[in-house]
C-alpha cells in the first residue's frame, strides 16, 4: 500500500521544521486547563490494547481530564470514559499543512503530561510539562499491552502491572442493545464475529456454520456483529444453528461492545470485535491464521485462542476448535 504524501513517520518532517512550527503556534487560551493527553493507534484492536495505559493514568490523576488523539472511528470507543476530555481525531492522509494546522490546535492547551505510545515525535511538538514516549523497540513474545506499558515506567515504576482492557458504555448504547436483543431467547447468548480486515485472516464461513451447529445444544441464541462488509458471511451464519440475530452493520461501535457485554461469550477471528469482548469483560475464543497471537490476543484472563498450522485458515476444521469453545461456554455457565 502506497502511503500518502511522504514514507517517513507521520510527524517526523513536522519535527524537522519545528523552529518555524514553534514561531507560528496559536498562543494558549485564557480558558486552558492543564491536563494529561495520550497519542493512541489507529487500529480498532490497537487502541482496545491501549486503554490499561489511560485506566493507570485516570488512578494516578484521579479527577483529571485526559485529551486523546486517535483515529476517528476507533476513538469513537473512548467518548463514554468518565475521564476522557476532548478527542482529536488525526487524519492519516492529510497534507502536510493540515497536519501543522492540527498541531497547531493540539498546542492550544498546555498539559501536565503527553504520552504518547504512537510515535517519538509528536510529544515533543506539543507544550507539556513532561513527555513519555515509545522507546523501546518490540520485542518478539512480548504481548502490546506490556510494550506500550513500559512507556509508563518512569511514572508508576517497573514494578507496576497493566490492569485489564477497559471499554466504558453509556446509557444511550446499553439502551440500544437492549433494543436490539429484544425477543431473542433465553439468555444464553454467543456472540460471532465471523470479519477480518483482510481475506487472509478470515476462517472459511463453512467451518463458522460447522461450528455453530456443533454449539446448538449449549447455547440459546447467537448475535452476529461485524461491519457492513461482513454481511455475506453473517446472512449466510444466520441460518447455521441457533437461532440468530443478525446486526452486521448496523451498529456504531459503543452500541457493539454494550451488545457484546450481554453475551456469555464471543468468538470469532482476530480482529477488533475479539479485543471489544474481552475489554467488557466477555470470556473470548479467537481463531488464528497469519499473525502474532502472543502479541495481538486478547488481553482477558478468561480468553483463548486457537491458532491454524502454518497460519492457513482453510485447513482449521470446526472439530479443533470445538473443545475450546465448549470448555469456554461451560466457565461462563452456558452449556446445559
Amino acid at each position: 500500500m502506497t502511503k500518502p504524501i511522504e514514507k517517513t513517520n507521520v510527524f517526523q518532517s513536522v519535527a524537522i521544521y519545528f523552529p518555524l512550527l514553534h514561531r507560528q503556534m496559536t498562543a494558549p487560551t485564557s480558558s486552558s486547563v492543564e491536563r494529561l493527553l495520550v497519542v493512541t493507534l489507529s487500529n480498532i484492536g490497537d487502541l482496545v490494547l491501549t486503554t490499561p495505559v489511560l485506566e493507570a493514568l485516570a488512578s494516578s490523576f484521579p479527577g483529571q481530564l485526559i485529551d486523546v488523539i486517535g483515529d476517528a472511528r476507533s476513538s469513537a470507543l473512548l467518548r463514554a470514559a468518565p475521564y476522557v476530555g476532548e478527542i482529536y481525531n488525526y487524519d492519516k492522509r492529510a497534507t502536510l499543512t493540515e497536519r501543522l494546522a492540527f498541531i497547531r490546535r493540539c498546542r492550544t492547551r498546555r498539559y501536565e503530561l503527553v504520552v504518547d505510545l504512537r510515535t517519538v515525535h509528536l510529544g515533543w511538538l506539543l507544550r507539556a510539562r513532561r513527555r513519555l514516549c515509545r522507546r523501546e523497540r518490540r520485542v518478539p513474545g512480548r504481548h502490546a499491552v506490556l510494550e506500550h506499558f513500559t512507556v509508563l515506567r518512569p511514572l508508576l515504576g517497573a514494578a507496576a502491572e497493566p490492569p485489564p482492557c477497559c471499554i466504558h458504555l453509556d446509557s444511550a448504547a446499553r439502551q440500544r442493545a437492549e433494543d436490539l436483543l429484544s425477543g431473542l431467547p433465553g439468555t444464553r447468548w454467543l456472540a460471532v464475529a465471523p470479519g477480518a480486515n483482510y481475506a487472509g485472516k478470515k476462517w472459511p464461513r463453512k467451518a463458522f456454520a460447522d461450528l455453530l451447529h456443533r454449539a446448538a445444544r449449549d447455547v440459546d441464541a447467537v448475535v452476529l456483529l461485524g461491519s457492513a462488509q461482513d454481511v455475506v458471511d453473517t446472512e449466510y451464519l444466520a441460518s447455521a444453528g441457533p437461532p440468530a440475530r443478525d446486526l452486521a452493520g448496523r451498529t456504531s461501535l459503543l452500541e457493539a461492545a454494550a451488545l457484546l457485554a450481554r453475551c456469555h461469550a464471543f468468538v470469532g477471528n482476530d480482529s477488533g470485535l475479539g479485543h471489544m469482548a474481552a475489554a467488557v469483560g466477555v470470556p473470548t475464543l479467537t481463531v488464528f491464521g497469519p499473525g502474532d497471537p502472543p502479541r495481538y490476543r486478547p488481553w482477558n484472563k478468561a480468553a483463548r485462542i486457537v491458532c491454524a498450522a502454518d497460519g492457513r485458515l482453510e485447513g482449521l476444521g470446526a472439530e479443533q476448535v470445538w473443545p475450546d469453545l465448549q470448555t469456554l461456554l461451560e466457565a461462563s455457565g452456558s452449556t446445559r
